[in-house]
């Protein structure tokens, strides 16, 4: 996998840190420079390809939103801050997440996968990261069979694999390429390609039986004729 050089800009030395404990966890992001304000910041996008900032907004000399607007291209942007207020006025410059301080991991990982997302060219991407059991998995969404939600933990049925996340069903489902997952009950996503037969409320992958709710019916049987 490609790596994402990224810049980390915030005024606050624990916040920068906190972004590269985090940051160290995935082997694709490459930190080349922890910065304490947007100037300093600009010598570094103007000596180094960069793929990706995370920015924070209320910092001296120049807030992170002023600094955008000086840009004439700028990198994949992903703003933390401690202030809600600037959601609206950010996402206008196109940035991809907006995420409010305290950070969790978990926060920080769902707009990474985001990232990846459009880093591959949205449709295009193959993989996304799981926190499962306080470790990192990789996810190759072509081996994905089955999603199941269970409570707070999701149940990736893969090729080869069973992996047990901490996240939710709509997460999941935003790292997936709409053209081949489909959503076939409130606690079920499948993949399309993998499907082998449907026989009434049931679809068929391998020995798996996942069902298809009443609601849903229609709009699956659609999927397939």
């Amino acid at each position: 996998m490609k790596q994402l050089n990224c810049l980390i800009i915030d005024d606050e030395p624990l916040a920068r840190e906190g972004l590269k404990t985090y940051c160290d966890n995935l082997s694709f992001l490459n930190i080349v420079a922890l910065c304490k304000n947007a100037l300093q910041a600009n010598e570094h996008l103007h000596n180094n390809d960069i793929d990706l900032i995370f920015l924070d907004i209320n910092m001296p000399i120049i807030s992170g939103i002023d600094w955008l607007k000086t840009l004439d291209k700028s990198p994949l942007v992903v703003m933390t801050t401690a202030y809600t207020e600037y959601a609206l006025e950010s996402f206008s410059f196109e940035v991809l997440d907006y995420l409010v301080k305290p950070i969790s991991f978990e926060r920080f990982l769902q707009a990474v996968n985001k990232v990846l997302r459009f880093s591959n060219n949205i449709d295009n991407y193959d993989l996304f990261f799981v926190k499962s059991n306080n470790v990192l998995k990789k996810v190759l969404i072509n081996d994905i069979l089955y999603i199941e939600a269970m409570q707070n933990y999701m149940k990736i049925i893969t090729t080869n694999d069973t992996i047990v996340a901490h996240t939710t069903l709509k997460e999941l489902k935003d790292n997936l390429p709409s053209s081949n997952f489909i959503q076939t009950h409130k606690s079920f996503i499948i993949s399309k390609s993998q499907v082998d037969k449907i026989v009434g409320n049931l679809i068929v992958i391998g020995n798996h039986k996942i069902p298809i709710s009443v609601r849903m019916r229609k709009d699956v049987l659609g999927q397939f004729t």
